[in-house]
C-alpha cells in the first residue's frame, strides 16, 4: 500500500504485582514478576514484524535486580523507553505537586539505572492525568505526555473492576477516576498541544475508534476474541480502515497480558481474555500487528511525535479536568 500515513505503537509494561494492586490483592506487596515471561516474546514478535516501538516502564520494576535482565533487553533491543510512574497507581491524579515530582524523579533514576535511558515520555497509570502532572512534566522537560484515553466506556471498565475487587471504603474512593469518566470521550483522538502556564506539552491520545470512540487496542481486541475470533479480526479491519479514511494516525496500545495465557498468570484470572492461551493470544496479536502495519506505517511514539510536530501546527487546550 504505496504512501502509507503514520502510526504509532506502544506497550505499557504493567507489572503482574500492579493488577493485583489495583485490585486491591495485598499479594501485590510480594512484587511478583512475569516480566522474564513476557518481555522476550513480545521482542521476539517485535524484531519478526521489523518494529521498534516505545515501553513505558514502572519504576518499582527498573528498582529491583531481578527485572533488570528484561528490562535491559528492551533497550538494547533499540526500543524507545517511557516513563510509566514509580509505583504504578492510578489514582496519581490525586497526588500534590511534591508529591509528583518525587514519583517522577525516583522513576526516572531507576529506568535509567536499568536500561541506560533517562525517560523523557510518560503515560500516566491507568491512563490517570492532572493540570498538576503536566506542569510536572512540562518542567521536567518531557516531549510529551500519552495518558489521555477518549472513550465513553471508563466508568463500565472501572464498574467491572469493583465488581471484582475487594476494595476498602478508602480504596475505592482512591479509585473513583479509575479509567476516566463518560466525558473523556469528548477529548481529541488526535494529537494537540496543552496550554500550561510555563508552555506548552504535546498529548498523542491513545486511539479510539472514530465517530464512536470505543477502544481499539489490542486488549480489547483479545477480549472480543475470546468470544468470536471472526468478530474479532472483523473489528480490527473495521477500525483501522476506519482510521484511515478519517485521516486519522493512530497511536496504538498493547499490554503484557495480550500475549500471557492463563497459563502463564494463574493469578489473574479474573483478568478479562485470561482464558485463552498464550498461543492463541500470540495469533490475534499477529493478525493485529498484521493489519496495523498492511494500513498504516508503524514507528515508536517518540518518531511519531517528531513527524507529527515537524508537519503542521497543533490544536492547543486548556489543561482542564473533572474533579
Amino acid at each position: 500500500m504505496p504512501n502509507k500515513p503514520l502510526a504509532s505503537l506502544s506497550l505499557d509494561l504493567d507489572n503482574e504485582w500492579s493488577y493485583l494492586k489495583t485490585r486491591g490483592d495485598p499479594a501485590w506487596e510480594a512484587l511478583p514478576s512475569y516480566l522474564d515471561v513476557v518481555v522476550p516474546r513480545v521482542l521476539e514478535l517485535l524484531a519478526r514484524r521489523g518494529l521498534t516501538i516505545t515501553f513505558f516502564v514502572v519504576g518499582q520494576d527498573a528498582e529491583l535486580e531481578k527485572n533488570r535482565r528484561a528490562l535491559r533487553l528492551i533497550a538494547e533491543a533499540g526500543h524507545e523507553i517511557g516513563n510509566h510512574s514509580q509505583r504504578h497507581e492510578p489514582w496519581l491524579h490525586l497526588y500534590a505537586e511534591a508529591e509528583l515530582e518525587a514519583e517522577l524523579a525516583t522513576a526516572e533514576r531507576h529506568i535509567e539505572a536499568a536500561t541506560g535511558v533517562r525517560p523523557r515520555v510518560f503515560r500516566g497509570p491507568g491512563y490517570s492525568l492532572s493540570e498538576t502532572t503536566l506542569r510536572v512534566l512540562h518542567r521536567r522537560g518531557y516531549r510529551f505526555d500519552a495518558s489521555t484515553f477518549p472513550t465513553f466506556l471508563g466508568p463500565l471498565a472501572r464498574a467491572y473492576y469493583f465488581m471484582t475487587a475487594r476494595l476498602t471504603p478508602e480504596e475505592r474512593a482512591k479509585r473513583s477516576r479509575l479509567f476516566g469518566s463518560w466525558q473523556e470521550g469528548f477529548r481529541p483522538i488526535d494529537p494537540y498541544e496543552w496550554q500550561l502556564p510555563g508552555g506548552r506539552l504535546l498529548e498523542i491520545p491513545v486511539t479510539t475508534m472514530p465517530l464512536l470512540r470505543i477502544p481499539i487496542h489490542l486488549s480489547y481486541v483479545v477480549y472480543l476474541h475470546a468470544i468470536a475470533p471472526r468478530l474479532a479480526r472483523a473489528y480490527v479491519h473495521l477500525a483501522f480502515a476506519m482510521c484511515r479514511l478519517l485521516r486519522h494516525e493512530p497511536s496504538i496500545l498493547l499490554h503484557p497480558l495480550d500475549f500471557l495465557g492463563g497459563e502463564d498468570v494463574p493469578s489473574l484470572g479474573f483478568f478479562p481474555g485470561m482464558r485463552l492461551t498464550a498461543a492463541e493470544k500470540l495469533q490475534c496479536a499477529e493478525h493485529y500487528l498484521g493489519r496495523l502495519q498492511a494500513t498504516f506505517d508503524v514507528r515508536g511514539m517518540g518518531a511519531h511525535a517528531a513527524a507529527i510536530e515537524q508537519r503542521r501546527a497543533l490544536p492547543v487546550r486548556a489543561a482542564r479536568f473533572v474533579t
